[in-house]
């Protein structure tokens, strides 16, 4: 016998823990010993999938296998598993490993195979319907015009859906007489001071970013100068090595409106009395420079700024972006509300020219009553550089892109251990949507050729390769160089950021906004449209993982790609409303601290300031 020499001592007993599922010898009927049916040992085959199913029905087993099993299901369901087959002329078919999800920009590919269908698409009306249904079957809107320049807001209720539709109606018909008056809802009224305590001294601030990173230093400074009791001198502006804006704040903001707007609650001067600067020699950098983290809280000011500030009579912050915590008491969130949403209003030659441009949108779309959808395409050379994401463009792409990279972030792309991933960046949704990505987005979101679009951007990354394909699924398609003439826009050249506030004010007019990446412009806007239209915003936040896997997808059917959208806008559509989270931005998320609140704060010295938010 072959195991005439082994030791014929007995084996201890195994574990009845591991008794079941473990033995080496398996029967297929309830015979025993180690063969099968036949008399055979089991297949390979076949003891692999017992064993598979047995461990799927032991706890741990069942553990380890449900998220495989699900993430397996749901990559071939996205199509993502790669393997292609390709049919030979002997009729013998080779199987080709695909190259990794997000390594190869498919997007044109996938647009030139599912254009035909595009135009096909029998929806009629289909950019009307898409406003429409983007309104929400669980949400009714009732309309109150503040005023005849096509301003708005939108106020919802809850109740059952029919019943919603038809107060609505009724409501409406009734409001329509009334147009003319100024009727807003959850406009909040922020209560200050008759007369305002005596000041402990000057808080200058330097705002750095652009336009909407200048204001949220802004507005955090206005905050922060009520908790000190300072006297706010109108913020500097930092030339950005990124933007190139010499713009000052006079430039893009109303001055006198800004002073004006905050009398009661905060003293703002144009710049430090000439009594006070000469005590620093006449030079404001003289003027102690307090190194304040990002994201600090009211604590830290009054325990570390406040003693320097009434020992010196004056103190410098700079920079200041980010310096104040997202979650501070609703007094000093009440402050925030109120210099950004009502005291920080653009200038006049910006007002004057973007008012133009919203009443010519509004002349544009008149087919789709006045309806028009605006994109933030974030697809300039410097924003597709700083991804570290490919597109299209093979080695001459790349060296520009390093090129790029090196000029305005000098050597960060380069450091040791620094290893650029396109294809992860790409799959983890941090690239930013091609123009052509963003206009089969669109498509498949019930938006046709007819819908009237504006985008607002910088200079995009070689706009006529990559703006064309756009431009043929949206031929109504409008920029600020479009809309305005060039005579218009002459004072404007070279300033990157009064160029940003004209794009800011015909998006925040606009029926439907769409966010293509992140930033402090769309997160501004978001929060504003939030706010102007009663609580409820029609935003397109796509979820760029989940596009990734379906650009990537070269067999995917136009049915199912259009049903992707379409849940991608209700899910959008949902989101629209949200709360702020504890640490969330009340200027991303103006409810409910900037609107509906009732609540009263002691200041330090004792006064009570009241907020109403009606």
């Amino acid at each position: 016998m072959r195991n005439s020499n082994r030791s014929i001592s007995p084996s201890p007993p195994s574990s009845p823990r591991f008794r079941h599922g473990h033995s080496k010898n398996f029967t297929a009927s309830g015979g025993g010993g180690g063969g099968c049916a036949r008399g055979g040992k089991l297949r390979a085959a076949d003891r692999i999938v017992f064993l598979l199913i047995s461990a799927v029905f032991r706890r741990k087993g069942l553990l380890l296998f449900a998220p495989l099993l699900y993430i397996s299901g749901m990559l071939l369901f996205m199509g993502s598993l790669g393997f292609d087959v390709a049919s030979l002329q002997n009729a013998v078919s080779v199987v080709h490993r695909r190259l990794p999800t997000g390594s190869v920009y498919w997007s044109p590919q996938f647009f030139e195979k599912l254009w035909p269908f595009m135009e096909a698409d029998s929806l009629s009306n289909a950019s009307h319907n898409a406003v429409l249904f983007f309104l929400g079957a669980s949400t009714v809107y009732l309309l109150c015009f503040e005023n005849s320049k096509t301003k708005l807001h939108i106020c919802y209720f809850k109740g059952l859906v029919v019943v919603r539709l038809m107060i609505s109606a009724i409501l409406f018909t009734r409001l329509l007489p009334l147009v003319k008056l100024e009727i807003n809802c959850c406009l909040f009224c922020f209560q200050g001071f008759s007369e305002l305590p005596e000041s402990n001294g000057f808080l200058i601030i330097e705002a750095n970013g652009g336009l909407n990173q200048q204001r949220l230093s802004i507005c955090d400074a206005v905050a922060v100068a009520w908790l000190l009791n300072a006297t706010l001198v109108i913020p500097i502006f930092h030339l950005n090595s990124v933007w190139q804006d010499s713009s000052k704040f006079g430039d893009i903001f109303d001055e006198e409106f800004f002073i004006h707007a905050l009398r009661n609650h905060v003293n703002v001067v144009r710049e430090l009395p000439e009594d006070v600067l000469q005590r620093f020699d006449n030079n404001i950098s003289n003027i102690v420079n307090l190194r304040v983290k990002g994201w600090s809280s009211p604590a830290h000011y009054l325990q570390k700024v406040l003693p320097k500030l009434k020992a010196m009579g004056a103190v410098r912050i700079a920079p200041f972006s980010n310096r104040l915590a997202y979650s501070v008491p609703s007094n000093l969130q009440g402050l925030r509300c109120l210099s950004n949403f009502e005291a920080l209003r653009f200038s006049e030659p910006i007002l004057a020219l973007a008012d133009k441009m919203v009443e010519r949108m509004l002349k544009n779309s008149s087919h789709s009553g006045g309806n028009y959808v605006s994109v933030h395409l974030r697809f300039e050379m410097d924003m597709v550089a700083f991804s570290c994401c490919e597109y299209d463009g093979g080695e001459e792409e790349r060296q520009e892109m390093n090129i790029a990279r090196e000029r305005s972030w000098r050597g960060k792309f380069r450091r040791r251990g620094r290893v650029i991933r396109p294809d992860a960046n790409r799959v983890d949704g941090k690239c930013p949507l091609s123009p052509l990505e963003v206009g089969m987005m669109l498509r498949g979101m019930g938006f046709d050729k007819n819908t009237s679009v504006f985008v607002a951007a910088g200079n995009i990354y070689k706009a006529e390769k990559y703006m064309a394909p756009l431009k043929q699924m949206f031929p109504l398609l409008e920029t600020k160089d479009t809309v305005a003439t060039p005579e218009e826009l002459a004072i404007f050249k070279d300033h990157s950021s009064r160029l940003a506030a004209l794009d800011y004010t015909v998006c925040l007019h606009s029926e439907v906004f769409v966010t293509t990446q992140g930033g402090n412009f769309p997160h501004f806007l978001m929060g504003h449209r939030r706010y102007l239209y009663g609580g409820h915003a029609k935003t397109i936040k796509p979820d760029k993982r989940k596009l990734a896997l379906l650009f990537d997808s070269r067999h995917i059917r136009w049915e199912t790609f259009k049903q992707q959208m379409k849940d991608m806008l209700r899910h959008s559509d949902a989101k629209g409303s949200e709360l702020k989270k504890p640490t969330g931005s009340v200027y991303t998320f103006p409810m409910p601290d900037c609107m509906c609140k009732q609540t009263e704060s002691v200041h330090e010295n004792g006064n009570t300031t009241k907020l109403i938010y009606s």
